[in-house]
């Protein structure tokens, strides 16, 4: 039997969104590598699944790079799951498929939950054209000068962000778009998901407020898209104007 490695997507939040062929490929599987062997333990055990799980993360990706494609090599079918989503997302992936790729070995995806996608879809935002850029840098001056590289960028800018840093960040995006829409979506498809749309400065304002909580999309209207109608608060039009 030809061995294969399947980068399956797993639920981001609510626990039903798993696809039947996710399932079937984590039952298939001879190893299962996860990013979090723990969290992944739960969601097979959720679904009646005992598999053999190994660790794969950002700190020994170049040691189980080799033992991955190992296994595949001996024929083996090899699952590759992180905490939530799709793997290689901002989340580790891209090392293991370009090491498969490289030995001409087989890689499929199993395609199925994915942060950004879902956010964008559901922003009221351009779709047509996006430009995702991870998470902004965690230092504040590389932070604003990453922003600034994609003041020029056509699409819609989709980010993750973390509840600790979301509140600077939106900071950021008010200086530097001012003028441009701004969507925030947090916890999607959980209890408790939330999307809010405005300007950066309104937004900043509101999780000043309110304590940032969970897991955070920020997207912001490319620069061709500008604010709607043109219309811009009260507050930043002084800013804007300078801008």
């Amino acid at each position: 039997m030809n061995g294969k490695l399947s980068l399956v997507a797993t639920p981001i939040g609510n626990l039903e969104d798993i696809t039947l062929r996710a399932l079937r490929t984590l039952k298939d599987a001879d190893v299962i590598f996860a990013e979090d062997t723990r969290h992944t333990a739960h969601l097979l055990a959720r679904h009646q699944l005992r598999k053999p799980l190994q660790s794969y993360h950002e700190h020994n990706e170049a040691r189980q790079d080799r033992k991955i494609t190992a296994h595949v090599i001996r024929g083996e079918r090899v699952a590759l799951v992180s905490d939530a989503g799709t793997p290689g997302i901002s989340d580790p992936g891209f090392r293991v498929v370009r090491a498969c790729l490289k030995e001409g070995l087989t890689v499929e995806v199993v395609p199925g939950p994915c942060a950004l996608i879902a956010a964008l879809t559901a922003s009221g935002l351009p779709t047509h054209e996006f430009h995702f850029a991870g998470f902004p840098p965690s230092k504040p001056g590389a932070c604003e000068h990453r922003l600034r590289e994609l003041n020029g960028v056509p699409g819609t800018l989709v980010f993750y962000e973390s509840p600790h840093r979301v509140v600077r960040t939106l900071g950021m995006i008010a200086s530097i778009f001012p003028r441009r829409e701004v969507v925030v979506a947090r916890e999607i498809t959980k209890k408790f998901e939330e999307f809010r749309k405005g300007f950066a400065a309104e937004l900043a304002a509101h999780f000043q407020k309110n304590r940032p909580r969970g897991e955070f999309v920020l997207l912001v209207a490319g620069a061709d898209q500008g604010a709607p109608g043109g219309v811009v608060p009260a507050a930043l039009s002084g800013e804007a104007e300078a801008a």
